[in-house]
């Protein structure tokens, strides 16, 4: 059965190295981004004039949700071309919007005949705050110097009532290595469908 494979949490819980390793693990699939799309979203904050802040009001109102829309396009393709496809972006509110992930997966199951799974990678919220500080990246900046601001805004608990939910624990490499390999068993689970 053909699977799209989100993989979310909030900011710097590891999910591009969590969904990196899943993807080099599970044969013959694709890999997308959603950070791939910032070059774009930065030229739009320099078109307007904006300050670049992705925690900004302007950023919400014209740059997020497209950003989502885009990428989620970009995956529905992909499906007509291979079976597995692997997402990385955050989808936080998304997964916490009552009926959002119910009716992206019918719409999946309807339009390329395939089922959706949600990774959600836990992760302690100073472990995230320490991995921005590594990465130093220019994304980061507003929230690193508004950082109990910011973190006030995310919820790191688990997502309720989300069909194919499973629970990946990145707060350690032992907890890593063993939520690595019961992914994959779980994401070939499907295959057998």
């Amino acid at each position: 059965m053909k699977k799209l494979i989100l993989v979310t949490s909030p900011p710097a819980c590891g999910k591009t190295f969590v969904t990196k390793k899943l993807a080099k693990a599970m044969p013959n699939c694709v890999y997308l981004d959603k950070d791939s799309l910032i070059t774009l979203s930065k030229q739009i904050f320099v078109v307007a004039n904006e300050e670049y802040n992705r925690s900004s009001d302007f950023f919400e109102a014209n740059i997020r949700d497209y950003e989502y829309d885009c990428i989620m396009e970009v995956a529905e393709e992909a499906l007509e071309y291979n079976d597995t496809v692997f997402i990385n972006a955050p989808y936080t509110r998304e997964v916490r919007t009552e009926g959002y992930m119910e009716n992206l997966r019918q719409h999946l199951l309807e339009k390329k005949g395939a089922e959706l799974i949600v990774v959600w990678v836990q992760c302690d919220v100073e472990v995230c705050r320490q991995r921005m500080i590594s990465r130093d990246s220019d994304r980061d900046t507003w929230k690193l110097e508004h950082w109990d601001e910011y973190v006030k805004k995310l919820d790191f608990s688990i997502p309720k009532g989300i069909h194919n939910l499973f629970l990946f624990d990145n707060s350690s490499d032992e907890k890593f290595s063993s939520s690595l390999a019961e992914a994959v068993d779980y994401f070939r689970d499907f295959q057998l469908r």
